[in-house]
């Protein structure tokens, strides 16, 4: 069977020479006779597998030199209970809650300490990003927390929200390396790979050098301190090595490719073409106001639940996969992330101009 054109949230589509690439090491990893998956976190072969894919995001990323990569396992939902353990030292943290998973960040924070709500756009399911330019922030506040981008409702912060001085950490699990960041305004930028770099599995934790200390929430545990992986550079227990090689190589696909500053354009590019061919339908409609418009998650719906059903199943049948919304929002959702071509994104806008013409 060909491969389809697949538009899941995550885990999502991977580049297809990273996949053919991995798929001719799996028995025999340059020689050394064994898999990547076989192999000792503590060899040598490993080591430089590890080390490489931290250079290659710092080069991608520009990492500031004051700032430790790590790769963790727990996904980025462990992180929801980790931020506050290490960096809740009043007991304050301020939350803009722009969906689920920042929600679901603000009630874990309420476990350690006051979780403030700064701003939310609850109020209209999460379809816009609130104003975040003169918020009324607590002086108090440990940190500000923001999700960048909302996979869920296809949102994404255009400008980063004024912490008025305080702590910014983010989760940009579904849009890392979509485009360039500056990572020297987060003090913790972090992302489950499951989306975008890699198979689920892996977090990856940038979090600047003075916030890696001992002085921690009572009680926390040592595998949930970023000191204990800090000091023992991702390797103070057995990582998830097959999941970090294979970040390791998509890395190496995002240099090839021309860095961050070419997927913003490609990325920009296929986003274009489908809410485009949205703001010009009769039956399909996006579901985010225009301005906060994510360029990797696209929500859009028929209003009519039996006909978004039937489109569903019939994309599937033409080999497009995976465009059954979030309950919460309902109808459909691409997810169009870096290693979806352009050529998947023009073939779903054509089956949608054909169904919309054959369900007048």
């Amino acid at each position: 069977m060909s491969r389809v054109y697949n538009f899941s949230a995550g885990p999502a589509v991977l580049p297809e020479e990273v996949l053919r690439e991995a798929a001719e090491e799996m028995l025999d990893y340059k020689g050394s006779g064994m898999s990547v998956m076989e192999m000792s976190h503590r060899s040598k072969v490993y080591d430089t597998i590890i080390k490489e894919a931290e250079q290659d995001i710092r080069d991608l990323m520009h990492i500031p030199d004051n700032y430790r990569v790590l790769f963790l396992q727990g996904g980025a939902s462990q992180q929801f209970a980790m931020i506050p353990m290490n960096l809740m030292k009043n007991r304050k943290a301020g939350f803009i809650v722009t969906g689920q998973w920042a929600k679901k960040a603000y009630q874990e924070a309420q476990i350690y300490g006051e979780a403030v709500k700064l701003a939310s756009s609850e109020d209209k399911t999460f379809s816009y990003i609130p104003d975040c330019s003169n918020l009324d922030i607590p002086d108090d506040l440990d940190y500000v927390y923001i999700c960048e981008n909302n996979t869920i409702y296809g949102t994404k912060f255009r400008q980063l929200p004024d912490t008025k001085g305080h702590l910014l950490v983010a989760d940009v699990s579904s849009c890392f390396l979509s485009e360039p960041v500056d990572v020297g305004r987060y003090g913790i930028i972090y992302g489950g790979v499951q989306k975008n770099i890699g198979p689920a599995g892996v977090v990856i934790v940038i979090i600047r050098e003075d916030l890696i200390t001992e002085d921690v929430l009572e009680g926390t545990p040592t595998m949930l301190k970023y000191k204990t992986h800090a000091d023992n550079d991702s390797l103070y227990n057995t990582p998830p090595c097959y999941g970090i090689y294979m970040c390791g190589k998509v890395f190496k696909w995002l240099k090839n490719m021309g860095g961050l500053e070419e997927m913003k354009k490609r990325n920009e590019e296929k986003a274009q073409i489908l809410y485009d061919f949205l703001d010009n339908s009769s039956m399909f409609h996006g579901t985010v106001e225009a301005k906060d418009r994510s360029l990797m998650n696209v929500p859009f719906v028929t209003g009519n639940k039996e006909l978004d059903a039937k489109f569903v199943e019939e994309a599937a049948k033409a080999g497009l996969v995976n465009l059954k919304g979030h309950r919460s929002v309902g109808g459909m959702r691409a997810s169009i992330y870096n290693a979806m071509p352009k050529e998947g994104v023009e073939k779903l806008v054509s089956f949608m101009k054909e169904f919309e013409a054959a369900n007048k």
